[in-house]
């Protein structure tokens, strides 16, 4: 009979641990989830929305890219590929220049584009 008592004691200890690591791991895939939900943009989805944003400099797609370079320019710096995060701090520049300022320019803009191909 103690055997028993003992088994039914460790099971219920054991019960309880699961339940405890069952609500851990809950509180942190809800707590982690909007970290794993961004995404980071790639190089051609970046030039698509730049020439949809040539169309007209003061659409919301403008106004995101500005995100989404901020994003992808941290990503490269973090792998030391400073070339590439200039390119696109000038990609931006002109962005912002064209959609903040109302200083539109299709040449500069244009001229950019090359770099960020080359270097990126």
């Amino acid at each position: 009979m103690p055997n028993t008592l003992n088994d039914v004691s460790k099971i219920l200890k054991s019960l309880e641990v699961m339940k405890c690591l069952t609500i851990l791991f809950l509180k942190f895939l809800l707590l982690s989830n909007f970290v794993m939900a961004e995404t980071i943009p790639t190089n051609s989805k970046i030039l698509k929305q730049t020439s949809d944003c040539f169309k007209d400099s003061r659409t919301q797609i403008c106004k995101e890219l500005v995100s989404e370079i901020e994003k992808l320019q941290l990503v490269v710096f973090d792998q030391n590929r400073f070339k590439c995060q200039s390119s696109l701090l000038g990609l931006q520049t002109e962005i912002i220049e064209a959609y903040f300022f109302n200083n539109f320019s299709n040449e500069r803009i244009s001229l950019m584009i090359p770099y960020v191909i080359k270097n990126c």
